[in-house]
């Protein structure tokens, strides 16, 4: 930082900050006659703009507004109660030893008001050993406040050359830090964040959605607890043109988050965004209650980004569940390296959880891998094997995961070299017969049932997740009236979402606001007869058609239904003069399954499969002489298993699932 921000320059300006630090209106709590610019380079200190103890907002905001080159935040004794408040580029703010800013109650009203906030700054220092930026966490979970996660103690957003050091930032209804994004794709750039602790936060210790040359060293990240991923840190930009390049993390402590610790989930970038390059270095994960390490990517061959991320010298002690995840990270994206780190007694009180989980999604088309494990050591108490497998892509296999894992049992330490006869031992892959799926596009549907219509009810019993697709048949002129119910699910938080509504002829012909937490009555005319899509995204929480004047399908044209605990029976179309199809059915994990179960048009249990987690596939062959005919398929709870995502695809059959035979659609 350049030496103006933290001198004097001559003896008017050292004057200058003696006047306004001891005027009788500055200690009264009123501003004193220098509360407007300061001199260029001027030190000054915040009180002297008039500390109020009820609401020092005005003072705070004017101190920093002076142009100061360094704005000190003394301690009066008694914290700087104050509403949000915009920094300033060009500045250094110093909180003194023992001074706490609180967020003042009743404010912070909007789910996005922040404690301190910079948007497109520059060259800004904020340093307070032993200072306390603290936010009121409690009080935004209930009115008269919305429900949101975006509250932060400190927000950053398309700035450069910033340093953060030796601050607690606490209680916030968001992050301890969010670094993101103000225009474009402009990222935060020369970030230093030193001897820092993030504590108790609603969302994240820290996001970091867009940085670049980004260094975190010698911070504490603990107790975040509230919404999803309520990690330590979670790398997780929005958008291919936003960037994770040159950023490091050494010697930080990720320590008894609710969610995690160390995340990086980059689906949002693309084989076209710049290539990652992430370090962390000497990292220690403690006592976190979900994955210590999560590494998350696309999948698909145009969503595989490129770069590095390197995890070296890290240590995971006591985590509630696997202590490294890796999901969807094909082997041709970006590299994943672990050298000489370590796995402690990870998920002890969860038997079927593994130290290590490779995860495949429904959506995935490239084999898992690009994994090397160089001098990895675990120390597992359970008999279990070091690494599991949850394959819910259907036998996509594992590609180029090498290295050596160190087992270690009191003093003795066994080297283990990865080999793929050890990966197929320990990881057997599933072979799934691939059938394609039908498209809908070009076909016409009708009801496949002439008879009563079923219940304007009949579908509330569903949960929808990630993706609602549905679809209904209706004529000409006919009012369609639904009532859906947009739901959080556990403590994820939420926002209005749209609902779209397209027509037979393609073009969307209806939209609606779901808000959150609430059931909305949408109205539409249909224009002409046929097939209506109806597509709303409720992502980690919920929908509901809590009734429905025209019987619905939920579509499975784009990719698998994603239930959310649901139990019940549901019907297909198998058309005449099909050879054959699947049902393919799994759970999310290792741990989440469902019991399904295949009946025929006779009423005959077909198959029958009990804690599904990983993808199976009912597989049937028919003459080819077989009439038209309704199956269904029963999902139940499972035996062992935890109940909650689940999902359901069909191949070689309309993609549809209907709640009744009646409601069920044909080409």
């Amino acid at each position: 930082m350049p030496a103006r921000f933290f001198a004097v320059t001559s003896l008017l300006q050292a004057l200058f900050l003696a006047v306004a630090v001891f005027t009788p209106a500055a200690q009264a709590g009123q501003p004193g006659p220098n509360a407007g610019a300061a001199p260029g380079g001027a030190v000054v200190k915040a009180s002297a703009f008039g500390f109020n103890p009820a609401d020092a907002t005005r003072a705070l905001q004017a101190a920093i507004d002076s142009g100061a080159a360094k704005v000190i935040v003394d301690n009066p004794g008694r914290p700087w109660i104050v509403g949000p408040i915009a920094l300033a580029s060009n500045q250094e703010i110093s909180f003194e030893k023992g001074t706490e800013v609180l967020a003042k109650a009743g404010a912070f009203l909007r789910t996005g008001d922040s404690l301190f906030r910079a948007h497109l700054k520059q060259n800004i220092t904020l340093t307070g050993y032993g200072a306390t930026l603290r936010m009121r966490r409690s009080d935004y979970a209930a009115p008269p406040y919305r429900k949101g996660e975006w509250r932060h103690v400190l927000d950053l957003r398309s700035c450069t050359h910033v340093r953060i050091c030796g601050l607690t930032l606490a209680e916030s209804g968001g992050d301890g830090i969010y670094l993101g994004t103000a225009t474009g794709s402009l990222p935060n750039k020369d970030i230093q964040i030193k001897d820092v602790v993030c504590d108790k936060n609603y969302r994240q210790g820290i996001s970091v959605i867009n940085a670049e040359d980004l260094l975190i060293e010698n911070c504490v990240l603990r107790d975040t607890a509230g919404t999803a991923p309520a990690a330590g840190i979670d790398f997780e930009p929005n958008a291919p043109g936003e960037r994770l390049v040159n950023c490091t993390l050494r010697n930080c402590l990720s320590q008894n988050n609710a969610g995690g610790g160390y995340f990086v989930a980059i689906p949002g970038l693309t084989a076209a965004s710049r290539p990652v390059s992430l370090r962390f270095e000497h990292c220690r994960s403690i006592a976190d209650r979900q994955a210590a390490i999560l590494v998350h990517t696309g999948n698909r061959p145009e969503k595989a980004v490129r770069g590095t991320i390197e995890f070296t010298d890290c240590e995971v002690r006591d985590c509630t569940t696997s202590g490294i995840i890796v999901s969807d990270k094909p082997a041709a994206g970006c590299r994943l390296r672990l050298v000489n780190c370590a796995l402690r007694d990870v998920a002890a009180a969860q038997p079927r959880r593994t130290p290590i989980l490779l995860a495949t999604g429904q959506l995935s088309t490239q084999p898992l891998g690009g994994i090397e494990m160089i001098d990895l050591v675990i120390r597992d108490r359970g008999q279990r094997k070091v690494m599991a497998l949850a394959d819910s892509a259907g036998g996509l296999g594992l590609k180029d995961v090498t290295g050596n894992l160190i087992l270690e049992e009191g003093p003795r330490r066994t080297s283990l070299k990865i080999t793929e006869k050890l990966l197929t031992e320990w990881m057997p892959q599933i072979a799934i017969k691939a059938i394609p799926r039908v498209a809908l596009a070009g076909k016409s549907l009708t009801p496949v049932s002439a008879g009563s219509a079923p219940k304007p009810e009949a579908a509330a019993f569903v949960r929808l997740r990630q993706t609602a697709r549905l679809v209904l048949y209706a004529t000409r002129g006919q009012e369609v009236v639904l009532r859906i119910r947009h739901l959080h699910f556990a403590k994820y938080s939420g926002r209005a979402i749209p609902l779209t509504v397209a027509g037979p002829s393609g073009g969307t012909i209806h939209r609606a606001t779901l808000p959150f937490d609430e059931e909305t009555e949408v109205r539409f005319q249909a224009p002409e007869s046929g097939l209506y899509r109806l597509a709303a995204d409720p992502g980690l929480n919920f929908l509901q058609i809590a009734a429905s004047s025209h019987p619905l399908c939920f579509n499975a044209e784009d990719g698998p239904i994603h239930f959310l605990a649901t139990r019940g029976e549901f019907f297909f179309w198998v058309p005449e003069g099909t050879k054959q199809f699947g049902v393919r059915v799994c759970g999310e994990g290792v741990a989440e399954g469902v019991k399904a179960t295949l009946v025929n048009p006779q009423g005959h249990v077909v198959e029958e499969q009990d804690d599904v987690a990983p993808m199976r596939q009912f597989e049937v062959t028919l003459p080819s002489t077989s009439p038209g005919a309704i199956w269904s398929l029963r999902l139940a709870r499972p035996k062992h298993l935890v109940m909650e995502d689940h999902f359901v695809d069909l191949r070689g059959i309309p993609p549809l699932l209907a709640v009744s035979r009646e409601a069920l659609l044909k080409p």
